[in-house]
C-alpha cells in the first residue's frame, strides 16, 4: 500500500503507534504488540508527506556535518556551549579543560579517544550529581549510574533500577541533561510512556518539553 518502506518496527507495550526518522533518514515505527501490520501501512501511507519531509530534512542534515580534524581553533561542545580546541606542545598530559579544551600533540593520534574518554568522565560526574538531586527531591530511587557508548538511546532504566546514559548527553546544555534524568527516573515506576509517566517527568521538571524538543532537534550536534 505504502511507498514508504518501513526499515524497523518496534513492538512494546506502548499504546499508541510512533514514527520516527533515523540519523540516517530510515522509518522506524513503534507499535503495540498486537497492532496489524496492514493497520501500521495506514498510518504510514497518511504521514507519508510528513515522513519524506522529515527524511529530506535528516538528509540535507547530515551533508552539512563536518568530522572533526582535531585542529587547533576547531570548536567542540560541552554542555551545551562550544569550546575551542588548542593542540599544545609542551605537555605530558594527554588533555586539559579550561575555557577552552588543550590536547597535548604528543597524543594528537589519539585524539578522538582521549576526547571520548574525557567527556565519559564528565558525563559520569555531571549525572550522577543532577540524578542525585532530582531523586532526592522526587523519592524515586535509583540503584547505580553508568556511562554507554549508545548513539541512539540517551538513557535507559533497567528492571533493577540502574540507569545508563549515554556520553554524548554531557555536550547538551545542562537542563536537557536534567530532562532525560527526570525522563529515567520516571520509568523506575513508570514503565511505559503514559500520563502518569509524563505526569512525573513534568513534576520533576515543569518545562520538560522544550528540552525534549531541543534534544530532538539537535542531536545531530552531539557526536563527533
Amino acid at each position: 500500500m505504502t511507498e514508504i518502506k518501513i526499515a524497523k518496527i518496534i513492538r512494546s507495550r506502548r499504546r499508541t503507534i510512533a514514527l520516527e526518522i533515523a540519523r540516517d533518514a530510515q522509518l522506524i515505527v513503534r507499535a503495540p504488540y498486537r497492532t496489524p501490520f496492514d493497520f501500521i501501512e495506514k498510518v504510514v501511507f497518511k504521514k507519508r508527506f510528513w515522513i519524506k519531509e522529515k527524511q529530506e530534512f535528516v538528509k540535507e542534515r547530515c551533508k552539512k556535518i563536518v568530522s572533526k580534524e582535531f585542529v587547533s581553533g576547531e570548536g567542540f561542545l560541552y554542555l551545551g556551549e562550544i569550546y575551542k580546541l588548542e593542540i599544545v606542545d609542551a605537555s605530558d598530559i594527554a588533555i586539559a579543560f579550561n575555557n577552552g579544551f588543550q590536547i597535548s600533540r604528543k597524543y594528537l593520534d589519539a585524539a578522538k579517544e582521549i576526547l571520548i574518554a574525557w567527556y565519559k568522565e564528565q558525563a559520569y560526574q555531571k549525572i550522577s550529581e543532577r540524578a542525585g538531586w532530582h531523586s532526592s527531591l522526587s523519592g524515586l530511587k535509583y540503584n547505580r549510574i553508568k556511562i554507554s557508548d549508545a548513539q541512539r538511546r540517551w538513557g535507559s532504566c533497567s528492571a533493577k533500577g540502574n540507569l545508563n546514559f549515554s556520553w554524548r548527553l554531557i555536550m547538551a546544555p545542562l537542563r536537557v541533561i536534567d530532562y532525560v534524568v527526570a525522563h529515567e527516573l520516571a520509568h523506575l515506576e513508570e514503565k511505559n510512556h503514559s500520563k502518569a509517566f509524563w505526569n512525573k517527568v513534568k513534576i520533576m521538571l515543569p518545562d520538560y518539553e522544550q528540552y525534549r524538543k531541543w534534544l530532538k532537534e539537535n542531536r545531530h550536534l552531539l557526536d563527533l
